[in-house]
């Protein structure tokens, strides 16, 4: 995704000036090869200086895209087309024939006369600021004076004073107007050398199949984890509570001791039913959360933990269902992870709201060296907020600490 923000002024300066040195080399280099290789493509040699030039353009694009995020603050998304496996002829065809290469000759081509413009219109702006500044330290040394108006002779440094206050005011101005001058060129080389809104769309089409995709793993997953769990647990409880009472029923008559026996045994029995039940609705959505929110489940969660837990959650207005949901299982995954795996003995919980959602962040003391494996319980905690557009992030390394952060997008 491509990201904007306003460039400093001395940085945007210094891009602007030099602009026009690069915009001559890239200019020559890159017109010089194209220009060549085509007219002798007819005779076969042209082709390795076409193949040259195509390099030499993504090259130069590449440089100036990290360029212009560092000075002007501009991040711009890559926008080629996958490479294809084949021949070399294959793959030169595919690079020649990609339109971002040539919005990258279009932009390399372009950036002479734009670097001319955006070079003359800096030193125009900080020149006239720097003349005013000067006017005190040399016109006591011309040979003329200057005259303003009917009452206001500017021949020696103290009567030139105010020329230097207009200029120092001048200055914000200036740095206005490069920031403003770098900002523009941003967006210039945003709309050449980055994605086109075709591919950004195509590319928001891909992440959100693949976001549906993987939801649909994890609610089957979690389908076939409740079946499970209800079979070879409640469910046979159930069994052995109903088996119980048909037994004690045959026995009331001959047996009444056995029969209170069995009877006691199939309410212990219905007694741990009803609390695997419990555990298991837990699992799906605790009571507590849709009831009393994040703060309140979060709390019972980190109170059942044998860590100590800093939990804050400040996340008010409560966000959705499934925001709420994401962000308690994504706790519940890590305080359990911490526990069994990485030998923590605390552990730092923040949810707090933010622009875009809800940020969860989980700190450990541990050992580190946790993964988003495949089929593990952190990769399934990524599926379930890929679900909502979310994004889990493990930082990891051996000896710790361990960071989960999870964003989780809402409309607030």
């Amino acid at each position: 995704m491509d990201v904007m923000r306003k460039p400093n002024a001395l940085a945007a300066g210094f891009y602007l000036l030099t602009n026009l040195v690069t915009g001559i080399f890239w200019f020559t280099l890159s017109v010089v090869l194209t220009v060549v290789g085509f007219a002798t493509a007819v005779l076969w040699v042209g082709l390795p200086l076409l193949w040259l030039a195509m390099n030499v353009v993504r090259t130069g694009a590449s440089i100036e895209r990290s360029w212009v995020r560092v000075a002007l603050r501009t991040d711009i998304a890559r926008p080629y087309r996958e490479k294809p496996v084949g021949s070399l002829w294959q793959r030169w065809k595919s690079q020649f024939t990609d339109p971002a290469t040539w919005r990258d000759f279009g932009y390399l081509l372009l950036l002479l006369p734009v670097g001319i413009v955006e070079f003359i219109s800096v030193v125009a702006m900080w020149s006239v600021a720097a003349a005013f500044i000067g006017v005190p330290f040399w016109i006591g040394e011309a040979p003329f004076a200057v005259v303003v108006g009917e009452f206001w002779t500017i021949d020696s440094f103290v009567s030139a004073l105010p020329m230097a206050v207009v200029g120092l005011a001048l200055i914000p101005f200036a740095a206005l107007g490069t920031r403003w001058l770098g900002t523009l060129h941003g967006s210039f080389a945003r709309a050449m050398l980055g994605p086109t809104r075709a591919d950004q769309l195509a590319i928001e089409a891909e992440r959100l199949q693949s976001s549906r995709a993987r939801g649909v793993e994890a609610a089957e997953a979690e389908r076939r984890r409740i079946e499970r769990d209800l079979h070879d647990g409640a469910q046979q409880r159930l069994v052995a509570v109903a088996m119980g009472l048909g037994r004690a029923k045959s026995k009331m008559d001959s047996d009444p001791e056995g029969a209170a026996a069995l009877i006691a045994e199939a309410h212990a029995d219905a007694k741990l039913a009803i609390k695997e039940l419990r555990d298991l609705a837990r699992g799906i959505y605790p009571s507590v959360l849709g009831d009393r929110g994040l703060d309140a489940a979060l709390s019972a969660l980190a109170a059942r933990v044998p860590i100590e837990v800093d939990l804050q959650v400040s996340v008010e207005p409560r966000p959705p269902t499934a925001v709420e949901s994401a962000a308690y299982f994504t706790v519940g995954e890590a305080l359990t992870n911490i526990t069994k795996h990485s030998n923590g003995t605390r552990a730092t919980v923040r949810v707090n709201r933010v622009d875009t959602g809800v940020l969860v962040e989980v700190t450990d003391n541990g050992q580190g060296g946790a993964e988003l494996k495949p089929g593990g319980g952190l990769a399934g905690l990524a599926d379930r907020a890929a679900t909502i557009d979310g994004v889990v992030v493990v930082v990891s390394p051996v000896g710790g600490p361990t960071v989960i952060r999870a964003e989780l997008p809402c409309a607030w």
